[in-house]
């Protein structure tokens, strides 16, 4: 009985140090191997979403979009960063989403609309933080302004991840 107990203590050993050694042999632009395997990362359009959704600022330079002389903000100042969470103890997945000002001028932003097509959830979302007007048509933070550097959160239950991205915005 030992010797197994040895056997498989051995080879448990010698996988996480395979782990390790891979991860300092092949870092990634993330900075680990490891992270980028176990990140889920989905790029559609100009957005991106990831299960890292709280270190997607971490480390990396954020241009200023470019603006039109007079133009306070714009649509690229709002950034949608989504991913999957723990699902519904019915097995239905769910989401988070997080909607962000990152406006360079220090503005603030209202009437933030998203194309999201038939969006709906089987979890309850507050209709003053995120709430379908008509087909591809939602409203965030009840359009009263989101503060320059501020977030919104809410998290939605459904079989697939919806895409989301800003077709409006109001500059305050």
């Amino acid at each position: 009985m030992n010797r197994r107990f040895l056997l498989v203590l051995l080879s448990s050993v010698s996988t996480a140090v395979l782990f390790l050694l891979l991860i300092v042999l092949f870092p990634g632009e993330s900075g680990s191997f490891g992270l980028k395997l176990m990140g889920l990362r989905i790029k559609q359009g100009n957005n991106t979403f990831s299960a890292l959704h709280r270190k997607l600022l971490h480390g990396t330079t954020m241009k200023e979009p470019n603006r039109l002389p007079g133009e306070k903000c714009t649509k690229a100042d709002i950034v949608i960063n989504q991913g999957a969470t723990r699902p519904l103890p019915t097995g239905i997945p769910t989401y988070t989403v997080e909607i962000m000002n990152i406006c360079f001028t220090g503005c603030d932003i209202s009437g933030i609309h998203l194309n999201c097509g038939w969006f709906s959830s089987a979890r309850l979302i507050n209709p003053k933080t995120f709430r379908r007007l008509h087909y591809n048509d939602c409203l965030v933070n009840d359009g009263k302004p989101l503060i320059n550097g501020g977030t919104v959160s809410f998290q939605y239950a459904n079989t697939f991840l919806y895409p989301l991205s800003v077709s409006r915005i109001i500059c305050s």
